[in-house]
């Protein structure tokens, strides 16, 4: 039996256009560009008379910067894709059950571990959750299940307490 939140095992005959990848890029783009005009509206570091780090638009904007070039470089291949007809190279996530797990974790991380356990650990266990449920395979040996284990709570441990310290020591923001 295949995973079921398996995108290529679960949808290998489906395959998605570069018109949808094309449509895709576009919308974030959108979000990404609308992003950061409302970032830009926000008090600067100057205003507020402080370091450029404590600014209130620096995160959303970064993050508006990556998702804006991503954007662009999904709508690139998305042209070149469609220029040397590869409409059907890329498989199709199913994504119904994927949206449904993340949602799932998004839910459980915000209402059940947030503000129940301390924050560096809440994160890790989102992460380490997160990299189980899409990492785990029927069958697998249980050697190779146990390495997945492993590095899943490595990476959420790190991942955890690297936030964590970021976020308070170098963004200045008590963390709940």
């Amino acid at each position: 039996m295949t995973n079921p939140l398996d995108p290529v095992a679960s949808a290998a005959a489906d395959r998605l256009s570069p018109r949808v990848d094309l449509a895709v890029a576009a919308v974030l783009l959108g979000f990404a560009l609308t992003v950061l005009a409302l970032v830009l509206r926000m008090p600067t570091f100057l205003d507020q008379k402080g370091e450029i780090y404590v600014a209130p638009g620096l995160v959303p904007g970064l993050y508006a910067i990556i998702v804006a070039l991503l954007s662009v470089a999904l709508a690139a291949r998305s042209i070149r894709r469609a220029r040397i007809g590869l409409a059907a190279t890329i498989p199709a996530p199913s994504g119904g059950m994927q949206l449904v797990a993340v949602a799932a974790l998004g839910l459980v991380y915000c209402v059940a571990l947030i503000g129940r356990l301390p924050f560096w650990l809440a994160t890790a266990l989102f992460v380490a959750g997160f990299i189980v449920l899409f990492e785990w395979r029927r069958g697998a040996a249980p050697v190779e299940r146990a390495r997945m284990l492993a590095i899943a709570t490595a990476i959420g441990l790190g991942a955890g307490i690297g936030v964590t310290l970021v976020f308070e020591r170098l963004f200045l923001v008590r963390l709940p």
